[in-house]
């Protein structure tokens, strides 16, 4: 012990602090699948990772396209001539090609209904890497951001760990299925202005994460009065903007303020990347996108600390500069999402498991397991997370890790692994299910 306090005494703040959240249990699942991972013939008993948000639908897609477009790469025979060219020193603003080919993705997910300006696409080490980034530019340690819960669990690290500032949750409920309203954000930042924290901005989420909904245009434009009133930015992160499935269509935040005539475009910055859309979270590219010039000019000062490699940059420019393969790429994925998504949440509808209504977006949904609680606490809903880990072999992320108000939420991700595990993986958790129903008729 003694050792180990002369140690902390000579290190960084950053180093000795626990602010990382890495023993949340939404990591904990984490290393119970690396221990045992799931495999249909070399380990059945393994468990199934539905913990990572991951878009695996559709590699076949992307590996037929780049069969057909060997010149893609610079690592292939017919790519090879590129070689130097890309290999050497680039800007930081990226290759010009390349954020081009970002905007026109960007308009395309959205409809065309907005433009954006390939100026003001800032690149970074995926979205993690862009989150902190637009933190640093917008706030000093201490400072604080509303963010409505459930959230995202890693917008600790993300959001807090470096940067020092702080989250201030904004509560809400699933009396109304867990939907943001400007009324919740005023309340939660009197409550933060009550105690003396001054708050710099309201992050949202959109489509959610973890519930997997989308926000209507009438909220996002109450949201942006509220910051305009406020004089508080709005970080909008929308990296599940191509995930939306069925019913009401994404509306981004940049179509929100082209409607809006009084409105201060200055306060209003969108994070992007392209590992969930795509589903390429290994090549680690995310967008800083704002409409204020200074954080365009101090966010890219700030990209040389995680830059997207130029053989990246290079690759995805043509990818995503094939019209007919991105058209194709998002209506196939939106079928296969909505598909996935049906068979896993009306198999467990069929045994008695409710899931979120209003899911349409994202990679998960919001899975309610409190009937099958002990009691309506965080403890006992841990409880039941560690017999679905080491007992059903399923890696669920429990609400708490996604600082939740009410016990007994679950996230579950059902797009990162192929048809034959998910069944695996509906089959073992309707059974676990029914087996728990069977054992509370036998003590009745």
């Amino acid at each position: 012990m003694e050792k180990e306090n002369r140690s902390r005494q000579v290190l960084s703040r950053i180093a000795t602090n626990d602010q990382h959240g890495e023993n949340s249990p939404y990591f904990h699942g984490w290393y119970a699948y690396e221990r045992n991972r799931f495999h249909p013939t070399q380990n059945p008993q393994g468990v199934v990772q539905m913990g990572l948000a991951e878009n695996q639908l559709c590699f076949d897609l992307v590996e037929k396209w780049i069969k057909e477009n060997p010149n893609a790469s610079i690592c292939t025979r017919e790519g090879a001539n590129k070689f130097k060219e890309i290999a050497i020193f680039q800007d930081y603003h990226g290759l010009k090609e390349f954020t081009h080919a970002v905007a026109k993705f960007m308009e395309k997910v959205r409809g065309n209904r907005v433009t954006f300006d390939p100026d003001r696409i800032v690149m970074s080490g995926g979205a993690t890497g862009a989150n902190e980034t637009i933190i640093f530019c917008l706030a000093d340690p201490g400072d604080a951001f509303l963010v409505p819960s459930p959230y995202y669990p890693a917008f600790g690290r993300d959001l807090r760990w470096r940067t020092g500032v702080q989250i201030a949750p904004v509560d809400c409920h699933s009396s109304n299925g867990f939907r943001l309203t400007r009324a919740a954000v005023e309340v939660a930042y009197k409550k933060a202005q009550e105690s003396n924290i001054n708050v710099k901005g309201l992050i949202l989420t959109n489509p959610s994460n973890p519930l997997g909904t989308t926000l209507d245009m009438e909220t996002l434009k109450s949201l942006v009065a509220f910051v305009t009133e406020e004089n508080i930015h709005l970080i909008c992160d929308e990296i599940y903007s191509a995930t939306v499935f069925s019913s009401q269509r994404f509306i981004s935040v940049a179509e929100v303020i082209q409607e809006l005539e009084h409105c201060n475009r200055d306060l209003i910055h969108i994070i992007y990347s392209l590992s969930k859309d795509l589903g390429f979270p290994g090549f680690r590219v995310g967008i800083v996108y704002s409409y204020n010039d200074i954080v365009v000019s101090s966010a890219r000062k700030m990209s040389s600390f995680g830059l997207v490699s130029s053989q990246t940059q290079h690759f995805l420019t043509s990818l995503l500069s094939d019209e007919e393969f991105v058209d194709n790429f998002l209506s196939e994925s939106k079928k296969r999402l909505a598909k996935r998504h049906h068979d896993f949440t009306t198999g467990l509808e069929q045994v008695g498991i409710s899931c979120l209504k209003g899911s349409n977006s994202g990679l998960f949904f919001w899975m309610d397991l409190g009937p099958l609680l002990k009691e309506q606490t965080f403890e006992a809903e841990l409880k039941l997370w560690r017999v679905i880990v080491d007992d059903v072999r399923l890696n669920v992320s429990p609400g708490s890790s996604f600082h939740g108000l009410e016990p007994g939420w679950f996230r579950v991700c059902f797009a990162n692994v192929d048809d034959q595990t998910a069944e695996v993986a509906l089959e073992r958790i309707r059974t676990f299910v029914l087996d728990n129903g069977k054992k509370g008729d036998e003590g009745r």
